[in-house]
């Protein structure tokens, strides 16, 4: 029997069925997986259907990085003839041939897949460059279903915090982690994996949550050239908040302070962010103003945080909304002006509260 398709591949175990792992060079793929099964409903499908919008993000982050983008294998299903032959004296290892007319179903990838391809036509010498495929014997359309699930629902996304702590090519988490590990207040108390607390964490924020608020604050401006702003705001916010400066002494608890005050939470650091802003664009003296947030009632039960930051049932409310409505304070206490649309969300909250 004659085959068209033959690859160097390492044979393996798993559930009794062999598998097989191949190095294809990139240009191949075009071949391997023209056929595409997007028109079909989602029954008759092998894989979910593919989400165009996610396409040109990972054919950027290939040719941006030319020389360090990875990519884990894909994985995908034989539908037609084909044959393994060892090598020498080796049972794992050998040759895999495959007829051209086979089908292959693509169980995990699809999206780098098709990435890879796109990338290909601005860049085309990674056509000479390889990914490797987990390749299975097809066993019909409901096993390359399960193949997929299987696959797919035992991932775990990782947290946007441990993301941007390892992640060396984005120049604002570089900045954040930097701004966060020179402050000794920030660097014990921001947890760098999760993006949730739980009740009885060891600490009071999150990498991300920081970098949210700094993202605000310098927009699209280079990262590196404001870390030193950053620096000195987030060190004369941790310097000024009482409650802070009160736990850092000993003299209060976390308990306390994450049960009575709103001084730690979430949307407070990113109302933070909108105050930030405008002395980066303003060019301010943070001291003079960052000084006053010592006057401000942090307490949660506070009658100027109902519903600005805590709501009906007692709930802090994290929007966009809240954001401002708690910048609004700050900016008030701190004589910093607010914008026409400041001001308008402060008239809507005086109707909203009955004053």
């Amino acid at each position: 029997m004659d085959y068209d398709y033959i690859f160097p591949v390492v044979k393996g175990i798993q559930a009794k069925r062999e598998y097989y792992i191949a190095m294809i060079p990139l240009k191949v793929l075009p071949e391997l997986f023209s056929e595409q099964d997007d028109g079909l409903i989602p029954e008759h499908r092998a894989q979910r259907k593919l989400n165009e919008t996610r396409i040109p993000t990972i054919s950027r982050y290939i040719l941006d990085n030319r020389d360090s983008y990875v990519f884990s294998a894909l994985a995908a299903s034989i539908d037609g003839r084909f044959a393994f032959e060892p090598i020498a004296d080796s049972m794992d290892t050998g040759i895999l041939k495959i007829s051209k007319k086979t089908r292959f179903l693509i169980n995990d990838g699809q999206h780098r897949k098709a990435a890879i391809l796109n990338a290909i036509t601005e860049d085309p010498s990674l056509k000479e460059e390889t990914i490797s495929i987990v390749l299975y014997s097809d066993q019909g359309l409901k096993r390359s279903q399960q193949i997929f699930t299987d696959l797919n629902k035992n991932a775990v996304k990782t947290s946007n915090s441990i993301s941007e702590l390892y992640d060396s090519r984005d120049e604002l988490a570089v900045v954040t982690k930097n701004v966060i590990w020179k402050i000794d207040f920030l660097n014990k108390y921001t947890d760098k994996e999760k993006d949730i607390l739980g009740k009885y964490s060891s600490s009071l924020f999150t990498l991300n949550t920081f970098y949210t608020a700094n993202k605000y604050i310098i927009g699209k401006n280079n990262a590196f050239v404001c870390e030193d702003f950053l620096l000195r705001f987030w060190m004369l916010v941790s310097e000024h908040m009482v409650q802070w400066r009160e736990l850092r002494d000993g003299t209060r608890t976390k308990v306390d302070l994450r049960e009575n005050y709103i001084a730690t939470q979430n949307i407070v650091i990113q109302a933070f962010g909108r105050v930030g802003n405008y002395l980066y664009l303003d060019q301010a003296d943070m001291e003079e103003h960052l000084k006053k947030i010592e006057m401000i009632d942090w307490c949660r039960k506070a009658k100027q945080w109902y519903m600005r930051a805590v709501g009906k049932r007692g709930r802090i409310i994290a929007n966009k909304r809240a954001a401002m409505l708690i910048a609004n304070i700050i900016k008030m206490a701190t004589d910093i002006p607010l914008t026409p649309e400041e001001q308008y969300a402060e008239e809507t909250l005086k109707e909203i509260v009955g004053e």
